[in-house]
């Protein structure tokens, strides 16, 4: 009989099914769900096409958007596997965070849209300007996707053939669907008002994909971007209709891979004002960090791998229904905080970080992050930490803190002259604090680490309220903040090497461990 060969991202497996046999068969027991019973009523069962072929059935075209389709979603209860297929699993959707923070800025007239534009995920929102108000928000995955899932490999799609053009157009129109629905008197309370102007922010990629910039010196050493200004657009030249015809502006890059987005993040927490001072850490499959004060301000990147979203892991899934997104110590044992109540069917990214504090501390995993008895831990009932696990958390936890600490000694600084950490991100949002101090991942203790959420986006709504052309407005930013490059320190990988280790001593006692972990938030 015939088969066809199904490949599972990110989970590195690869499924053998009889062609022509249904998805929903192949994929419920890779974790993909059918609430609706695989009715074609609701979109749970989606998976994105990466390869391969699958067409586009009716009730596809009913529940997806025009965006979706194009960056290959399908529902996998209307598929069959009539070919060989890679596949992304919506499973593994990262919770896309918006921001609620008030803004503390005097008001202006008009409305104003900040655009949060990440490599996977954007969120949009729509803001008075008087009142402060958010009148609305809309949230989708980077059509982009469909081309590459991380940075190097939209680079390396954008530098072959028309790749590059490809992706300006994706993103171009699917940022304006996004607005117009974002504007539809059905979802907004003044649909009609003049748009003040428009705030884009983004890491150096994405800034130079939505500019139409060549993404090529990104691409090799020393990646250098070929253009770091702000890019300023009227709404029309983007095929935009929305009223006014504001200008759109895609706020400056910070030097290599950090972008707006970070600038966004410095002007969120206020790093750039303080006395003292501070780091600011975004964590995600890439990790930008900035350590400075008012004085002056450090930056780098790093790759920190898929591990804090849980992927990769042998067991591991995102922040759902079923997933150990806890563990604490109760009379001597781990004992799991399951999402939903459910029986444990995997672990999420903060659960892993948990569960290595938790083995660490009863002296199941050492300080090499050996498991100690040669054997795979068994966390719950059916769930298991293997040796792949733990050395996947070590990559991640390992690239950000190396980060980290090159940045501080460039400074000339140390953890201990730090007054405090800013977490941003969902991960970070999440992350128990404790927990992570305690693997190594964050040099401070909980006390003196906050989440602070969505900073690209809020950083991008305050920019709204700036009336002055950033070029002008965030010069003297600018000119404070200098990009280090840890590829062009030969002191990287030593450092590396040593903060995949574990911390040997118990920094906090098991029981000031909080309870508290990630919850996925559905948008």
């Amino acid at each position: 009989m015939p088969t066809a060969r199904l490949e599972l991202r990110p989970l590195g497996r690869t499924l053998h099914v009889e062609r022509g046999s249904s998805l929903q068969d192949a994929l419920f027991d890779a974790g993909v769900e059918f609430p609706c019973g695989g009715h074609a009523r609701c979109r749970g069962c989606r998976v994105r096409l990466v390869a391969g072929s699958l067409p586009i059935s009716p009730e596809e075209h009913r529940l997806l958007s025009h965006a979706e389709l194009e960056a290959g979603w399908r529902l996998a209860c209307r598929a069959r596997a009539d070919s060989d297929l890679t596949l992304e699993l919506a499973a593994w959707e990262p919770t896309i965070l918006g921001d609620a923070a008030p803004l503390a800025v005097p008001h202006r007239d008009g409305l104003g849209i900040a655009v949060d534009l990440g490599t996977t995920t954007i969120v949009a929102q729509l803001v008075d300007l008087r009142t402060r108000e958010v009148l609305n928000v809309r949230t989708a995955l980077n059509a982009q996707s469909k081309h590459g899932a991380d940075i190097m490999s939209r680079i390396e799609f954008a530098t072959t053939g028309h790749g590059g053009e490809r992706l300006t157009h994706l993103i171009r129109a699917q940022l304006g669907e996004m607005l117009t629905d974002l504007l539809s008197p059905a979802a907004s309370a003044a649909p009609r008002a003049n748009i003040a102007g428009i705030t884009v922010v983004g890491n150096t990629v994405m800034h130079h994909l939505f500019a139409g910039l060549d993404v090529a010196p990104l691409a090799a050493v020393p990646f250098e971007p070929r253009d770091t200004h702000t890019q300023t657009f009227p709404a029309s030249a983007l095929g935009w209709q929305i009223p006014g015809d504001p200008l759109v502006r895609f706020l400056p890059c910070l030097g290599g891979f950090v972008g707006s987005d970070i600038l966004a993040g410095i002007l969120a927490t206020g790093l750039h004002d303080s006395p003292q001072l501070g780091a600011l850490v975004d964590l995600g499959t890439n990790g930008e960090i900035v350590v400075g004060n008012r004085d002056r301000l450090l930056c780098t990147s790093t790759a920190a791998g898929p591990a804090f979203e849980g992927a990769r892991l042998s067991q591991g899934m995102r922040a759902d229904r079923g997933a150990i997104a806890g563990v604490t110590i109760v009379e001597g044992r781990p004992h799991c905080r399951v999402l939903g109540g459910d029986p444990a069917r995997g672990i999420c990214g903060s659960g892993i970080v948990d569960a290595v504090a938790t083995g660490l501390d009863l002296g199941v995993i050492g300080p090499t992050g050996r498991l100690t008895s040669g054997r795979e831990w068994e966390l719950a009932p059916g769930i298991h930490i293997r040796q792949s696990d733990i050395r996947e958390l070590q990559l991640a936890k390992g690239a950000v803190a190396a980060g980290l600490r090159l940045l501080l000694e460039t400074w000339g600084a140390t953890a201990q002259d730090l007054r405090h950490l800013h977490l941003a991100g969902a991960f970070g949002n999440y992350v128990d604090r404790a927990s992570a101090h305690r693997i190594g991942l964050l040099p401070l203790p909980a006390e003196r680490t906050s989440p602070a959420g969505n900073t690209a986006l809020h950083g991008a709504k305050l920019a709204l309220f700036e009336t002055r052309d950033p070029e002008v407005a965030y010069a003297s930013l600018r000119a404070r903040v200098r990009h280090v490059s840890l590829g062009d320190d030969p002191r990287f990988g030593e450092i590396f090497a040593e903060e995949m280790l574990f911390p040997e001593e118990l920094r906090l006692a098991p029981a000031c461990r909080s309870e508290v972990s990630c919850t996925a938030k559905s948008t």
